[in-house]
């Protein structure tokens, strides 16, 4: 979803429904530092300067996620 629709009171409203995975997870997608730190890794593995899996659980490390299985 673009940025410019994350105040609409439909979004509000879908957001307000959600679970806290589901909140954490929109929470992430609009913090602008998690933005910029996931674009960051992406490059890293697309340059192959570092493992994927690496980068990965890095990134995971960073900001508290984790994911089943």
């Amino acid at each position: 979803m673009p940025t410019e629709y994350w105040r609409s009171p439909e979004t509000i409203d879908r957001l307000n429904r959600l679970e806290r995975p589901g909140f954490a997870a929109e929470f992430l997608r609009r913090n602008p530092d998690y933005r910029r730190d996931f674009v960051r890794t992406q490059r890293r593995i697309a340059r192959a300067s570092v493992d994927a899996e690496t980068a990965r659980v890095s990134l995971a490390r960073r900001w508290g996620l984790r994911f089943r299985p």
